[in-house]
């Protein structure tokens, strides 16, 4: 069960799992999904870590507030979210959208991290009008119009084809956005270039993606890896976009193993 908190102007919707005096990991939800992506971590997290899982703003059960949004916007969410909950630091942990906050939080408050895991993101998504035909889309025909070239980008072929109830799962989250909370977070990732801001991030930092995401695909990781000084690069086989879920063991183990010398 989630718990509402009001931070930053609006309200998130949290939940923690796993002993309240351990680590706190905090995980970060991608476009048109809320913390629910997350269920193939909990139980290899939760045994070491405390895990924070929270819906973004317009995502889930947290608050779909009037745009515009911006990620930095996004990024003092989280910060805001941390302060609420009396939390001084944390593991964050980012996929996709979530990846792009994680930047924003290493670039602007690395005192705050522990660590940083940026997971199938990008520092900047062109081009602008792919964006907009998306958001009018979403607009005119609900986020279930989105749906089936969505879950293309996400899952490979063969995963999506599997039979695998996580397909779904992931389709009826996509389904469930708020249209507005949708166009207010895809603006923000096509209004963003965080380049500039990679070579400022000092926190250790992982940098993982599934290789045959097509959305933000290996070669943007390795922006990722090489501008991050000291960064590390997982590429997942055998798997897209979502590669926390299509491939949740080989995820784990390079996430645990990371994590686990911090």
């Amino acid at each position: 069960m989630t718990t509402n908190i009001d931070v930053n102007g609006t309200t998130l919707a949290y939940r923690f799992d796993g002993p309240a005096e351990a680590p706190v990991v905090m995980l970060s939800n991608s476009l048109m999904s809320n913390h629910t992506m997350w269920d193939p971590q909990i139980e290899a997290l939760s045994t070491e870590y405390r895990v924070l899982r929270y819906d973004t703003r317009g995502h889930g059960a947290s608050a779909a507030p009037d745009g515009p949004y911006s990620i930095a916007m996004l990024g003092e969410d989280a910060v805001a979210l941390m302060d609420g909950l009396g939390l001084d630091r944390v593991h964050f942990c980012g996929l996709s959208m979530g990846g792009m906050i994680g930047q924003h939080l290493g670039a602007k408050h690395g005192d705050r991290l522990k660590s940083l895991t940026l997971c199938d993101t990008a520092c900047v998504m062109p081009p602008a009008s792919l964006w907009d035909e998306r958001i009018v889309q979403a607009r005119e025909g609900g986020t279930g119009a989105v749906v089936d070239a969505t879950l293309e980008r996400w899952f490979t072929a063969p995963y999506r084809e599997s039979g695998n109830p996580e397909v779904e799962k992931i389709g009826a989250m996509i389904r469930g956005t708020d249209v507005e909370g949708f166009a207010g977070c895809a603006a923000a990732i096509r209004d963003m270039d965080q380049t500039g801001l990679l070579g400022s991030i000092d926190t250790d930092t992982l940098v993982i993606v599934g290789e045959h995401d097509p959305g933000t695909p290996v070669s943007a990781a390795e922006v990722l890896h090489e501008k991050i000084d000291g960064s590390q690069l997982v590429v997942i086989e055998d798997s897209a976009h979502l590669c926390n879920i299509e491939q949740p063991a080989a995820f784990n183990s390079a996430l645990l193993g990371f994590l686990a010398n911090r």
